[in-house]
């Protein structure tokens, strides 16, 4: 059994998909950030963090690729072309969307009010217009992100996308609404959703 230490809104959701992806047991404990249940197993006071054992992960990204590994599912396997291809979808993801949610969030509402940029979140949302111009040209007509398989890559772009229309940044037309509509469909996310 998997113990996952975090809050739904949050990162924490993309490790409770993938879960439910794999149909693994698991249970939650709620916890914000820098909380004492998420001090106890990771000093930064971040989450999510996923308990295996005596152990502890951190950092959603890292979680979910070592339960795809492990479990050999949702992902291509370590050392292909596909998988290269597919870690190359998962960073366009973590550098080209969720930095740019994140910059935005922290000068929303994360940072002290005196050391927020409240301009900033315009740049952001023309940075997040033109990443979605390169996910389209990257998609192509693909369902998922690597065709026909549904990967993490998915799982965290789908979660961006979440917290995208969250947040009130513009919804892509064309393929990548489609692809988001798709993603944000799947009922393994309204079972981890609802775990919370």
């Amino acid at each position: 059994m998997y113990k996952v230490i975090g809050h739904p809104q949050s990162r924490t959701m993309r490790v409770l998909w993938t879960l439910e992806e794999l149909g693994l047991p698991y249970e939650v404990v709620p916890c914000k950030p820098h909380q004492d249940e998420i001090r106890a197993v990771n000093p930064s006071g971040k989450i999510p963090a996923l308990t295996v054992g005596d152990d502890t992960i951190y950092d959603s990204t890292a979680i979910c690729t070592y339960l795809a590994d492990k479990h050999d599912a949702l992902t291509f396997p370590a050392g292909s072309l596909d998988r290269a291809k597919q870690d190359s979808f998962t960073n366009f993801a973590l550098d080209e969307m969720d930095s740019i949610l994140w910059m935005a969030a922290k000068h929303s509402f994360i940072h002290p009010a005196e050391k927020r940029i409240p301009d900033i979140k315009a740049t952001c949302k023309f940075e997040w217009a033109n990443s979605m111009k390169q996910f389209e040209q990257r998609l192509s007509e693909n369902t998922w992100a690597m065709g026909d398989t549904f990967t993490i890559a998915d799982i965290i772009i789908g979660h961006c996308a979440f917290w995208a229309r969250l947040s009130k940044f513009e919804w892509p037309e064309g393929a990548v609404s489609e692809y988001f509509t798709r993603v944000l469909a799947r009922p393994t996310l309204a079972n981890a959703s609802a775990k919370l």
